[in-house]
């Protein structure tokens, strides 16, 4: 959450700074990045950053600074929120009878399965989750409670939740 300004108060003047944010999935080379340069940042050193961090995943150069609060909320904390859903779902898998290492197994390639889909269809996630969903199947039985615990409405507030905690932390910086 240090602000370049901070960071370039502590440095001599015209340092060249980025300031990035990566996220734990780069430990395995499938991390999310966000980065951006102060104004005395070249276009050499943004390649450079970008070139750096696309080793350990995806990239994107934010067009300003401010942007990496939401970074932080979204895909900074995003894999937290991916592993309790994980948590939930091998709990759940487990509750209804399966093999704890099963369970796992079976929940986590799903997840790895599903994100990988995503990632590679042409297609939105809305069209993607719908073809699963046949009308009256067990899928829409399964969404239809997820709906009724508003999952995306408590998937907004803590992005939201963690894009204003790094707002104030950078502003304590």
């Amino acid at each position: 959450g240090i602000t370049l300004e901070t960071l370039a108060a502590a440095l001599p003047a015209g340092t060249r700074i980025i300031r990035a944010m990566p996220n734990t999935p780069a430990l395995v080379s499938q991390g999310a990045t966000a980065f951006c340069g102060n104004a005395a940042a070249r276009p050499a050193d943004l390649d450079a950053a970008d070139t750096l961090f696309k080793a350990v995943g995806l990239t994107w150069i934010a067009p300003e600074e401010s942007t990496l609060d939401a970074v932080t909320g979204l895909s900074g904390s995003g894999p937290a929120y991916v592993l309790l859903f994980l948590e939930a779902l091998i709990a759940a898998g487990i509750e209804q009878g399966l093999p704890p290492e099963a369970a796992q197994q079976l929940a986590t390639q799903t997840l790895l399965g599903a994100a990988t889909l995503a990632n590679e269809a042409n297609e939105e996630p809305a069209t993607l989750r719908e073809r699963v969903s046949s009308p009256g199947g067990t899928t829409v039985a399964g969404l239809a409670e997820l709906d009724a615990a508003d999952l995306r409405s408590s998937i907004r507030r803590a992005v939201a939740a963690a894009t204003a905690r790094s707002r104030e932390l950078s502003r304590d910086s």
